[in-house]
């Protein structure tokens, strides 16, 4: 096995938006993001911040920022987090075109969120055939 390089091993901070004093949106991200392949470590420092270190090579903090909020979990979105998020992206995404690791691929985070919701019993739904849901 070869040793990764120490660029590829991201350690990231998150911040979430506290819109309710019971929320606890870092533990469950901690949760959620402990099944993902990639995901080395991610530990909640409060109620509204995570720490999280990450292989770039198999996800990258784009792809776990978009799964987090399709998990309904709210990013802090104040323009200094904003600024940072965007930048976060555009260096990751040199970095991984670089090297040749293509977006997307057969580990990527959003597939395991997506086969976690589908495991998840919600009245999300819709039992009708795909050409009766197509109907207007």
């Amino acid at each position: 096995m070869e040793t990764p390089d120490p660029d590829r091993i991201k350690q990231r901070q998150i911040q979430f938006r506290d819109l309710h004093p019971e929320r606890n949106d870092a533990r469950t991200a901690a949760t959620f993001l402990a099944e993902v392949d990639g995901v080395l470590n991610a530990e909640p420092v409060s109620p509204i911040l995570l720490n999280l270190s990450y292989d770039l090579q198999k996800t990258c903090l784009e792809e776990i920022d978009e799964a987090l909020a399709e998990l309904g979990l709210h990013l802090d979105g104040a323009l200094l987090f904003k600024l940072r998020r965007s930048l976060h992206y555009y260096t990751e995404g040199t970095y991984r075109e670089n090297h040749g690791w293509a977006r997307g691929d057969s580990n990527c985070t959003k597939r395991v969120f997506a086969k976690r919701w589908e495991s998840l019993e919600h009245g999300c739904r819709d039992t009708r055939p795909e050409h009766w849901r197509r109907y207007l």
